[in-house]
């Protein structure tokens, strides 16, 4: 349940703080004093969009926070599939930044708005006028049908099988519809997969042929200048080498006058060593370069191969040749199995159908189970609401699979005897709309484990004995919900646990709502004025002490 709600900086509340009573709460007050600013609210807490446009100080941020009782209400899971801090006191906070920007925190966890309806819808279900709207349309019937039936754990497999049904289902059609394109690409796609697998191609083959023929291509020149640098060091009676030996040979003979000569011809000694070396080497390359023309023309033929593919393919390089052989090889072999994984694809698509009809029946059967006790329900609540000759029929289809089932529900009413049931949006004036509402709320209230019931309303069209019966009702109702009802009306107001009254305070340079929970005189004030007007009679106040008294009766009953 709601234990405290706080709002700041909200339209026309500067702050506001409200504790509310475990059951049944009553929220009156003038018009435009700022009830639906309060239910505007607690919107947001249940993740409705807003902007700085509702911001009473456009300077500062705006913060609504509730503080929910949620021991016994098993939702733990939910907290368990968001990776959110469970307890028993759940403390659920919005921001709308001075820029606009939004942020929301269940436990001091920041969360998204998706998670935030995710959390708060299992803690708070407000009724408003719109609702009126909805309940014609047929999804929000068919909602009404599984939340009476209480087939969670059907509708959950149904939408878990009916996503796995989808996504094989376009696996195959998209299979399909690319086999034909596939067949006929497969005669040019194979010609260039064979052509690039007979080229043989190797991954660094492109730079080392390159390189190979610049040599060939040279030969005669490296092959000159190798022997002159050879001979430069080792093949002349004035070379490197033979000077080299000269400087080590007089450096022997001072060597062990001081150490410092003595680390000069370990240098010397050194250098002798490495040019003897790099002599040597010089000897093996030119013995290793030959001119061999024939050699250079394979190589030509081989890179000019590599050269035709890169520019036909508009490759860059030999690895992006392989890539496209690659891909082609799989597109050639898709081809080849395409038989196979069609089969295989239907095979699947066909299996997830028949596992999707059989839980759409399993689900289907569990709502036609209710239907009638539906039917019965409301139509006895409907007479206790002065609609004795009220019927609803709930007319029920089955179809092709939706995500919702394979049911389409049509709620068929009629207000008046020998009046054939029709469409609700053709049928129900305002005040029916309110009492069939009312009357649904009812007998879900029992099928639902919601800590908190918001009621902005919903005695809409409605007065005398009826409003009676709406308002015991609502007292049913708060034995095992809390209920917080917004009202106009004086017999729905006195049903209530506590009372709190809205208005708005002139007294400082800018208009600002609030709320005062009223004590016993002050209720019995207030329903005396929804009585009499502003000024009520003695019988008025009389009247509303009645009311009161009735309450305080029924309750100890």
């Amino acid at each position: 349940m709601l234990s405290h709600l706080l709002i700041k900086n909200y339209a026309l509340i500067d702050q506001l703080e409200l504790t509310p009573d475990r059951e049944l709460n009553i929220i009156t007050g003038e018009t435009g004093a700022g009830k639906s600013i309060m239910l505007g609210a607690i919107g947001l807490l249940m993740g409705n969009r807003a902007d700085t446009r509702v911001l009473y100080n456009p300077e500062q941020k705006c913060v609504i926070e509730g503080v929910f009782g949620v021991s016994g209400y098993l939702i733990e899971q939910i907290f368990e599939d968001e990776e959110l801090d469970y307890s028993d006191s759940c403390i659920v906070r919005r921001e709308i930044g001075v820029s606009g920007k939004s942020r929301a925190f269940v436990n001091d966890t920041p969360v998204n708005l998706e998670t935030l309806r995710r959390v708060t819808s299992q803690m708070m279900d407000i009724h408003s006028q719109h609702d009126s709207v909805l309940l014609g349309s047929n999804e929000y019937q068919l909602e009404i049908v599984d939340t009476y039936a209480q087939d969670d754990n059907l509708l959950r497999q149904y939408r878990i099988d009916y996503q796995t049904y989808r996504t094989n289902k376009t696996t195959y059609d998209q299979l399909l519809s690319e086999a034909s394109a596939m067949r006929k690409e497969f005669d040019y796609n194979n010609f260039l997969y064979e052509e690039l697998t007979k080229a043989q191609l190797q991954p660094d083959e492109q730079e080392s042929l390159e390189q190979e023929l610049n040599i060939l291509e040279n030969a005669e020149e490296i092959k000159e200048r190798l022997q002159l640098a050879f001979e430069y060091l080792d093949n002349t009676e004035q070379s490197v080498i033979d000077f080299l030996k000269g400087v080590v040979s007089n450096l022997t003979y001072i060597s062990k006058l001081s150490d410092q000569y003595e680390q000069l011809l370990q240098r010397a000694q050194s250098s002798l060593i490495e040019l003897r070396d790099l002599a040597d080497e010089i000897s093996t390359e030119q013995d290793h370069v030959d001119i061999d023309d024939a050699r250079a023309e394979a190589i030509r033929e081989r890179l000019n191969l590599i050269y035709q593919l890169q520019t036909k393919h508009q490759a860059k390089d030999v690895a992006a040749l392989i890539t496209l052989r690659n891909e082609l090889a799989q597109k050639v072999s898709k081809v080849l199995n395409l038989d196979d994984a069609l089969a295989d694809a239907k095979a699947q698509s066909d299996a997830a159908r028949e596992q999707l009809q059989l839980s759409g029946q399993a689900l289907s059967a569990a709502r036609q189970f209710v239907l009638s006790p539906i039917e019965t329900e409301i139509g006895g609540l409907l007479k206790e609401l002065g609609m004795p000759n009220a019927s609803l029929k709930i007319q029920s289809d089955t179809g092709k699979p939706t995500p919702t089932g394979i049911d389409t529900i049509s709620f068929l009413f009629s207000a008046n005897k020998g009046v054939k049931p029709q469409q609700l949006k053709n049928v129900a004036s305002g005040g029916e709309f309110s009492r069939l509402m009312m009357a649904i709320k009812y007998i879900l209230a029992s099928k639902r484990s919601l800590p908190t019931i918001i009621f902005d309303e919903i005695d809409s069209g409605v007065s005398g004995e009826i409003a009676i019966k709406m308002g015991n009702m609502m007292r049913d109702m708060a034995h095992n919900h809390q209920i917080i009802a917004i009202t106009h009306l004086h017999q729905i107001a006195g049903q209530g646990n506590a009372h709190y009254f809205v208005y708005k305070d002139h007294s400082a340079s800018k208009t600002v709502s609030r709320i005062k929970k009223l004590t016993f005189d002050e209720r019995v004030n207030e329903i005396a004025q929804m009585i009499g007007g502003n000024n009520p009679s003695a019988s008025a106040l009389k009247n509303a002490r009645e009311i009161l008294k009735q309450r305080a009766t029924a309750v100890a009953k």
